[in-house]
């Protein structure tokens, strides 16, 4: 087969992988797995992958990053192949797609608007071209075009951006901090004799809200609860450290002593191992 030699040379780069996926999806030689699956089947793993890019990243860990990244390009030939497989498009498609779009979007780097802007005129210049991209193709709608399919806290975030655009935003952070304050009172409400339904919906508009307040206070709030999660997992990975030095596990211990193992732990990392 004539993709032999460049499917097992190590320096095959970008045509070698796109040989490795065309022959996974051969109808006769390729693997099962993969002929059989489509975009709605991949798109889970490509999620999966761009966060795992995101961790690799959290974690300064390069090496990692490397392998993460590759990933995730596969996720994209793999898509690709998918699209060419039934006449839709093929990579070299979604290549030029892209490329002409980052053209179209830095006039200031590839036409002949000046780069003497600020960063914070750049931004509005951005959002002024996606702005007529989204007219182009009949997304007239303030909040046309925000992806279903995004983690459910990143799409109240571009929700929330976009009607801030055209005025819809509170002027205050303290006016935020109140909204939350009365979203807390009705789950509270809610959860003590409302039923489930009730309750869930309360709980997502006490979670947009603060996906509100992280916007105005500039957080991001995936960063955030990634690193919120992080140190719940140290501190409790320190708990049973801790535990096991008396030959105990957390199932053996009451919560009165595991959270005083917290606060020792929490103090560990303030003021480093007594």
């Amino acid at each position: 087969m004539p993709d032999d030699a460049l499917i097992h040379d190590p320096k095959g780069g970008m045509p070698r992988l796109r040989a490795i996926m065309r022959r996974l999806r051969d109808p006769d030689t390729g693997c099962p797995w993969d002929i059989e699956q489509d975009f709605a089947s991949i798109a889970p793993y490509t999620i999966e992958e761009a966060y795992e890019v995101a961790d690799a990243i959290e974690r300064a860990d390069w090496s990692e990053l490397q392998g993460e990244l590759g990933d995730l390009l596969f996720q994209s030939v793999f898509h690709a192949q998918i699209a060419e497989d039934r006449g839709l498009f093929d990579f070299d498609d979604v290549a030029n797609t892209i490329a002409d779009k980052m053209v179209a979007r830095h006039p200031h780097v590839f036409g002949d608007d000046s780069r003497d802007k600020s960063v914070a005129q750049q931004t509005r210049d951005w959002e002024t071209v996606k702005a007529a991209e989204r007219a182009a193709k009949a997304q007239t709608g303030v909040l046309d075009g925000v992806a279903v399919g995004l983690p459910a806290l990143l799409r109240a975030m571009k929700l929330q951006k976009r009607a801030a655009r055209v005025g819809f935003d509170w002027p205050e952070t303290a006016q935020v901090l109140d909204k939350i304050v009365e979203e807390a009172a009705e789950l509270t409400e809610a959860a003590a004799d409302l039923p489930q339904d009730k309750i869930e919906e309360e709980m997502g508009d006490l979670l947009f809200v603060m996906a509100n307040l992280a916007r105005h206070l500039k957080v991001d709030p995936e960063q955030a609860l990634r690193r919120a999660n992080a140190k719940f997992v140290r501190r409790f990975s320190r708990i049973e450290a801790l535990l096991s030095e008396t030959g105990r596990r957390p199932e053996h211990s009451t919560l009165a002593e595991m959270d005083a193992l917290w606060d020792r732990a929490k103090a560990e990392e303030r003021d480093g191992p007594a």
